[in-house]
């Protein structure tokens, strides 16, 4: 059994198709603050994906000692290195979607296991995407049908969703897309004995 340190019903579907024996406890972080903290230390998506992760590991294994916790981040850079976060509202999405829109971004997946306050595993799965650029009007369409799901999602898309449709070329793991590095953490579990070998 391990302990999910989020409450994302795509990395809770993951683990749950996986057959990871697993709970879901919300972290308790103040993800903007810490975001804005960890920036002004200079550091870059991949390593804001990782920081993240583990402070929200570390949150949960306070609170329940003994348990492998699983803590999980994901952030988005451009190709000339520009981080973009979630969007504050339909009309920031829209605005982002327009940036992303023949371009080529990065998205960072960040997972980190926590026992007893110690990080004893990392792992942090880049994935090449290339949108294929995009109209006003797909952009508009694309929000007024999946705006209540895509608006939690970094990037403004559930690749699972309609999503898939905003892309020409994804280079990496549809699992890292949707919130996970899961064969690497599967790897990992198999070793801890958590998961059968």
């Amino acid at each position: 059994m391990i302990v999910l340190a989020s409450q994302s019903a795509s990395r809770r579907a993951l683990l749950a198709a996986a057959k990871v024996p697993f709970e879901a406890l919300s972290p308790g972080v103040d993800e903007e603050a810490a975001k804005d903290a960890l920036r002004a230390d200079g550091l870059d998506a991949r390593a804001l994906a990782d920081a993240l992760a583990e402070l929200k590991a570390l949150k949960v294994s306070r609170r329940v000692p003994g348990a492998l916790i699983l803590g999980c981040d994901q952030t988005l850079s451009l190709d000339d290195g520009t981080q973009i976060d979630k969007a504050v509202d339909r009309d920031d999405a829209a605005g982002i979607l327009r940036l992303l829109s023949g371009r080529v971004h990065h998205l960072h997946s960040a997972a980190v296991i926590v026992l007893n306050g110690d990080p004893i595993w990392r792992h942090v799965e880049r994935v090449r995407m290339t949108v294929r650029p995009l109209s006003d009007g797909f952009i508009a369409d694309y929000l007024e049908g999946d705006w209540d799901d895509c608006r939690w999602c970094v990037g403004c898309y559930r690749i699972e969703g309609p999503g898939a449709q905003l892309f020409s070329k994804i280079e990496g793991s549809q699992f890292a897309i949707q919130g996970l590095p899961l064969l690497p953490l599967l790897d990992f579990l198999r070793v801890r004995g958590v998961l059968a070998a």
